[in-house]
C-alpha cells in the first residue's frame, strides 16, 4: 500500500484528503484494519483498552465490524501507525489484519461455543487457516484480495456464501433427527415455534403445512394430520424446518462441511453466491483436507 507499518504490506488502508491546506485536520486519514477474536468474543477490558488506543492515537471513531470482519479503526495519522502497532501487538497481543490485494482477514461464527446447529469447529479451523498463512495476510503476494469464512452450519451467521471467495459451511451426510412427540406438540400449540423468537404479536395458531411444510424449498417434507416424514435424499439443508421446530428436529449426526468459491459482490451486476467445489470434508483438526483445497486454488 502507499502507508503501513515496517514489515507489513498489509493492515493500513492510506488513506488522504486532496486539499491538505484547506483542511489540516484530516490531512492524512488512514484506515487500521486489526485482526478480530475468533467468533468475535471480547472482554470488557480488552474493549476498553482498545478505545484508549484509539483515543490517543486516532479519531476515535470505529467499525465493529467491517464486512470483511475487521476491527475497523477509522482515521489516524502516518506518524501514529508504529505507536498504534506497537500498542496492539505488545499491550493487546493483537496483530493487524489484512487489506488490499492479499489474503483478508479470516472470520468465523461463534460455532460450537455457542450454537447447537454447528457441524464443525468454525473457530479452530479459523484460527489454523489464520496462523497457517500469516504470511500471505501481511505481506501481499497476490494480484488479487481472497477471503476466508467459516460458518459452522448452513444458518450462516457471518454470510460467508456471499461475501468470501472460499467458503466453509457446516453440513451433515445422515438424515435429519425427527421427534415424533414434539413435532405433535408443536402443533398443538405446547412450543413456540422459532423458539419464541416471533412472539411479539399474535400469529395465530402454528400451522405446520404452511410455515414448515409449505416453505420447503426442495418439496421434501410431508405431514399427514399425524406424522412429519422428510425425503432427507432431496433435503437441501436450508435448515428452515430446524429453526422453526429446534425441538423437534435437529441436524445429522455425521456431520463435516462443504467448500464453495467464487462469491462476489460487484456494483452493478448484484451479488453472486459462491458455487459448491467439494460437497463435504470432515472438517477436523488440524483441517488438512480444507488446507489441501486452499493450496490447489
Amino acid at each position: 500500500g502507499i502507508v503501513g507499518v515496517f514489515g507489513y504490506g498489509g493492515g493500513v488502508i492510506g488513506r488522504y484528503c486532496d486539499q491538505p491546506e484547506k483542511f489540516p485536520g484530516v490531512a492524512h486519514f488512514h484506515t487500521v484494519r486489526v485482526a478480530q477474536p475468533s467468533g468475535k468474543y471480547y472482554s470488557a477490558d480488552y474493549l476498553r483498552q482498545l478505545c484508549d488506543i484509539w483515543d490517543l492515537r486516532g479519531s476515535g471513531l470505529t467499525n465493529m465490524h467491517g464486512s470483511t470482519g475487521d476491527i475497523v479503526l477509522l482515521g489516524t495519522q502516518t506518524p501514529q501507525l508504529e505507536e498504534i502497532f506497537f500498542e496492539l501487538t505488545h499491550n493487546l497481543n493483537t496483530d493487524l489484519g489484512g487489506s488490499g490485494s492479499n489474503l483478508r482477514t479470516p472470520e468465523s461464527c461463534l460455532g460450537k461455543s455457542r450454537c447447537e446447529f454447528a457441524c464443525y469447529d468454525s473457530q479452530a479451523a479459523c484460527y489454523e487457516l489464520t496462523m497457517e498463512y500469516q504470511d500471505e495476510l501481511h505481506r501481499p503476494a497476490f494480484p488479487y484480495k481472497f477471503k476466508f469464512k467459516f460458518d459452522a452450519c448452513p444458518n450462516g451467521c457471518v454470510a460467508s456464501i456471499a461475501r468470501s471467495d472460499f467458503s466453509v459451511i457446516g453440513t451433515w451426510k445422515d438424515d435429519i433427527k425427527i421427534d415424533a412427540e414434539a413435532v405433535k406438540a408443536y402443533v398443538a400449540g405446547e412450543f413456540e415455534p422459532n423458539a419464541g423468537a416471533h412472539s411479539g404479536r399474535d400469529w395465530g395458531k402454528f400451522d405446520i403445512e404452511a410455515e414448515v411444510v409449505n416453505r420447503c424449498p426442495s418439496k421434501c417434507m410431508k405431514w399427514d394430520g399425524s406424522k412429519l416424514s422428510i425425503d432427507n435424499k432431496e433435503c437441501v439443508r436450508c435448515m428452515h424446518c430446524i429453526n422453526t421446530m429446534p425441538r423437534a428436529l435437529h441436524i445429522g449426526d455425521e456431520r463435516g462441511a462443504s467448500i464453495l468459491c467464487g462469491a462476489k459482490a460487484p456494483i452493478l451486476d448484484g451479488a453472486q453466491m459462491g458455487s459448491l467445489l467439494v460437497p463435504f470434508v470432515a472438517a477436523e483438526e488440524p483441517f488438512d483436507e480444507i488446507n489441501e483445497v486452499v493450496e490447489k486454488i
